[in-house]
């Protein structure tokens, strides 16, 4: 077998940060909460310092709603969170950083901010709501003016306004405010501004003057009149495209960054702006093209525009591949059938995604989809409005990815126009014949086409209903598939991910190879990572499940014992797929105590909105799952079914889970290591996977490692592989980040043994060696005389410290290079000193 060196592709032009601008090794997620302050973080500044990242990577760090433990309700974009530390929490915290060589990377959110109790914590929101859209912040929120007689809806109310002020629940009151000096109308813990003029009204007349209109908290899904953040109404969209909003709500943030306290950017969130490019541009500009990442799911092989001035994504797109990898595709059909069987019906992912996405449009979505039927109602009078309406929804529950980005009055990319008309091709399916005419009308409004039939002095109206469509796309997207369709379907959950393809099992080899190597001719110093605040299961638990694809058989006759041992505890409500999914968060968290299965589980089937939702629950029918996950983590015999289950897939599930997170360490881009999961984690989705971080542990453990003491179990193992994978990059940046580095993806004579190298211009410099589908390979008799094809030279392992040479035939064997570990590190002898 031949080298086989894998660089850029000529003709290529990568993306990267401007010149001299700080890109970083790697990051270390840190979720900064009241209980996890800037000093708390800054007390663990050596630490990340001696695993080896580069830069600490912070949750949005401006001021939250008091009490936020995740920072994304942002009240003010004057102060950094006050309940972290505040400024000087923070500059003691970069203080700490750089004392140990280590930079900051921030997390941003300019899509949106959030609409408090009381409302004078966000300014902003405050002035708008007391003075209308006279008011000097009304340009900062997307508010439909033309509905609600113009006025903003607040449905904040527990029962309609009529019967609030009936029962005494409204009432005036003197010093509130932003300053404690005006009038306010108080509902509970709710403050909202007195118009000036109207404070000696009536309260039925005084209520009705207002720039604002409270109803029931009901009313909202339908009526609402400003822009949210997907469907919490609690989360008013900001118009970060006006110049003026964009200085207001960055200046602290670019401040930092010119101050050399902050080097990098995440970015929330990118689809809900109005132009993502062009505030990406602004950014750009501002900061000299700083090393910036943007939360964009990418769907299929969907890249990211080549025009947005960024690092990349933030990662997402790698880990759909370094998981699949791992995954057995012979367990398709058999984990397929079995699905069937407990189901009682053959389940199509994609019926069920569109089945989740109608409703979203029809239910969750449906403020939106009533604000963009009042803009084509202003533009095609003349049209069928209820064919519109079908035509419009079906276009919206036939986008392929979470939105096309076309700005109006620029020239439209004619692979955007694309996205659109492959949109249309797939609605048409969906639409009557006779409604395919409004159909295409619809599609060439949100194109930004020509429409002969349009009413005139409606141009603004044609502009803005381009925008709104592609804002609208991404929750739709979102909602319907990740926080609806995938907690329906069971086949293997683990699958089931933010940007995740659960319809396929496994990847080949070949197929990581080659994103490997597009990502480093294009998108090189993009961010990679397992876990996130945001992925549906940990790195570890998805590692666990995995396993089930090479033991499908052995699974389904475990699952039947399973259900044997539920059934006296199985309630008449527990539908077989809800079920089926706790089996199998038991097995991938298990030891799980009940607080948290039960909290999972709630969580699950209110999201997956077939029995239960968030807003109208079925109290009977989440008291039958609560029931069964407390059985499960509180019954011995199914707990000694599950804990047999883990044993048995124990090899297995350790080799995924070194396998995934040494490729994720050593692939193209800048790795991120999301908290705590340095050791063997086995969260689940929010806010479980936001659990303090016991850092004293990690210490000691790492601390016993480096005195090259032996390993002890899977925790250590893993925190090894972390921490020298994380130290060769930061030692050796140029094989990973540099403008020469090169990938290749290296021979091995076995499908059971992926291998890439690293390097620069003078060749291959590391190797990294992954098990893949361990089970199956311990039943083939294990790795025989199966080979990796090393390049020439001497070698050392960094993760057993063994040296090897490579043998006259280039192959060394597998079975002798992972006897201790299904990993190895491999660096040339002579490479090992930092340059």
């Amino acid at each position: 077998m031949n080298e086989m060196q894998t660089g850029m592709p000529s003709g290529a032009a990568p993306h990267r940060p401007g010149p001299g601008r700080v890109v970083p090794s790697s990051t270390y997620r840190l979720q900064v909460q009241p209980a996890f302050t800037f000093d708390d973080a800054a007390q663990q500044a050596d630490y990340l310092a001696a695993l080896g990242v580069s830069h600490a990577y912070l949750s949005p760090i401006l001021a939250p709603t008091p009490g936020s433990a995740h920072g994304y309700d942002v009240v003010s974009h004057e102060f950094l969170n006050e309940e972290a530390g505040g400024s000087a929490g923070f500059d003691r915290l970069t203080t700490a950083l750089r004392g140990v060589g280590l930079g900051t990377v921030v997390d941003v959110v300019p899509n949106h901010m959030t609409t408090p109790t009381p409302a004078s914590l966000n300014h902003p929101w405050w002035f708008l709501l007391r003075d209308g859209r006279e008011s000097d912040h009304a340009h900062w929120f997307d508010v439909d003016w033309e509905a609600e007689e113009g006025r903003v809806l607040v449905p904040v109310l527990g029962q309609s306004l009529e019967s609030v002020i009936a029962d005494g629940e409204l009432s005036v009151e003197a010093g509130g405010g932003p300053h404690g000096n005006e009038t306010v109308l108080r509902y509970f813990d709710h403050a909202f501004p007195v118009r000036r003029g109207t404070e000696s009204l009536d309260l039925p007349d005084l209520v009705a003057a207002q720039h604002y209109r409270l109803c029931d908290w009901h009313e909202g899904g339908s009526r609402l009149n400003y822009r949210r953040f997907f469907d919490v109404t609690t989360l008013a969209a900001v118009r970060v495209e006006d110049n003026d909003v964009f200085d207001h709500t960055h200046r602290l943030l670019l401040e930092e960054f010119l101050a050399g306290t902050v080097d990098g950017f995440r970015i929330d969130h990118p689809d809900g702006l109005a132009d993502p490019g062009g505030y990406l541009s602004r950014l750009a500009d501002a900061t000299g093209d700083a090393w910036v990442v943007a939360e964009k799911i990418l769907e299929g092989h969907e890249q990211l525009p080549a025009d947005w001035r960024c690092a990349g994504t933030t990662g997402y797109d790698t880990l759909l591949r370094v998981q699949q990898v791992f995954v057995d595709p012979a367990g398709e059909t058999p984990l397929t059938d079995l699905l069937t069987e407990l189901v009682g019906e053959r389940q199509d992912l994609d019926d069920m995604v569109l089945t989740a996405k109608q409703q979203v449009v029809a239910q969750v979505q449906l403020a939106e989809v009533n604000r963009l039927m009042r803009l084509i109602g202003r533009v095609l009078v003349g049209e069928d409005q209820d064919a519109l309406r079908r035509g419009l929804e079906a276009l919206l529950v036939s986008m392929d990815r979470y939105r096309a980005y076309l700005v109006p009055g620029a020239e439209a990319e004619p692979e955007q126009l694309a996205v659109l008309a492959h949109a249309e091709a797939r609605a048409a399916q969906l639409v009557s014949e006779e409604d395919r005419d409004a159909l295409a009308l619809v599609a060439q409004l949100a194109s930004g086409g020509h429409l002969p039939g349009a009413q005139i002095d409606t141009r603004g109206a044609q502009r803005e209903f381009v925008v709104r469509f592609q804002q609208t796309c991404g929750p739709v997207m979102a909602k319907g598939i990740e926080d609806t369709a995938f907690y329906r379907y069971a086949r293997l959950t683990g699958l089931n991910e933010v940007g995740g393809d659960p319809g396929r099992v496994g990847l080949a080899p070949d197929e990581l190879h080659s994103f490997a190597a597009r990502q480093l001719a294009t998108w090189p110093t993009t961010m990679t990572t397992l876990a996130t605040h945001d992925t549906k299961r940990s790195e570890d638990v998805r590692a666990r499940l995995s396993v089930i694809a090479e033991r499908p058989a052995e699974w389904a006759n475990w699952v039947h014992t399973a259900r044997e041992l539920g059934a006296p505890h199985r309630g008449s409500r527990l539908d077989p797929a809800t079920e089926y999914l706790l089996w199998q968060t038991a097995v991938g968290t298990w030891p799980i105590s009940t607080e948290r299965l039960q909290g999972y589980a709630t969580k699950a089937i209110r999201e997956a909105k077939e029995h239960t939702t968030w807003t109208e629950q079925d109290t009977v029918y989440e008291a039958d799952v609560a029931a069964f996950a407390e059985a499960l983590t509180t019954e011995p015999a199914l707990g000694d079914h599950v804990a047999q289950w883990v044993d048995l897939t124990a090899p297995a599930a350790r080799a995924v889970t070194l396998g995934q997170k040494l490729l994720q360490l050593v692939l193209p881009g800048v790795p991120d290591v999301y908290q705590g999961t340095e050791l063997v984690d086995l969260s689940l989705v929010d806010p479980d996977n936001r659990r303090p971080v016991d850092y004293s542990v990690r210490r000691d453990r790492l601390a016993h490692l480096d005195a090259g003491e032996g390993l002890r179990d899977l925790d250590d193992e893993k925190l090894l592989v972390t921490s020298r994978a994380l130290r060769l990059r930061r030692d050796h940046p140029e094989w990973f980040i540099g403008e020469h580095a090169t990938y290749a993806a290296v021979p091995t004579s076995s499908e059971h043994a992926v291998a890439v190298g690293r390097g620069d211009a003078e060749g291959i410099q590391v190797v990294a060696v992954a098990t893949r589908l361990d089970d199956r390979l311990r039943a083939d008799g294990g790795w025989g005389a199966a080979g990796v094809a090393l390049p020439e030279g001497d070698w050392v392992d960094l993760l057993t410290g063994a040296a090897l040479t490579r043998p006259a035939d280039g192959e060394v064997e597998l079975a002798v290079l992972l006897r201790a570990l299904p990993v190895a590190l491999l660096v040339r002898h002579e490479s090992l000193e930092p340059r």
